[in-house]
């Protein structure tokens, strides 16, 4: 019974300090939902252990709430004035792969965040 306590504080602290690591600058490289590529970069604020804001300068600049559970992160973003959902799969080596929509239109985009220093 006491090691898998001591199992289960380990991997809390472990999943915690993941949240805890996701915030900062990241390097976007991705693809509009008609296939064209965009660059930028991407700042993640954290408001707590799960959720953050995020703010993307990509030729616009668009804002949004985040939230992560363990290696999967989620924002819900204005751009303009339509509303849109991105969910990446949080990497081994800290960088973001994911999927984009807007509301009401066709398609998918596809999106990828690599930490800065």
């Amino acid at each position: 019974m006491r090691v898998a306590l001591i199992a289960f504080l380990m991997a809390a602290t472990v999943s915690t300090a993941s949240a805890q690591d996701i915030g900062g600058r990241y390097r976007v490289e991705g693809k509009n939902l008609n296939g064209s590529s965009y660059e930028g970069t991407a700042e993640i604020t954290l408001t707590s252990e799960t959720t953050c804001r995020i703010v993307w300068e990509t030729g616009s600049t668009s804002t949004g709430i985040c939230m992560r559970n363990q290696s999967a992160f989620a924002a819900g973003y204005v751009l303009g004035d339509k509303v849109g959902l991105v969910i990446y799969e949080v990497m081994p080596n800290g960088s973001m792969e994911g999927l984009w929509t807007v509301a009401d239109q066709p398609g998918i985009g596809y999106e990828n965040l690599y930490p800065m220093p």
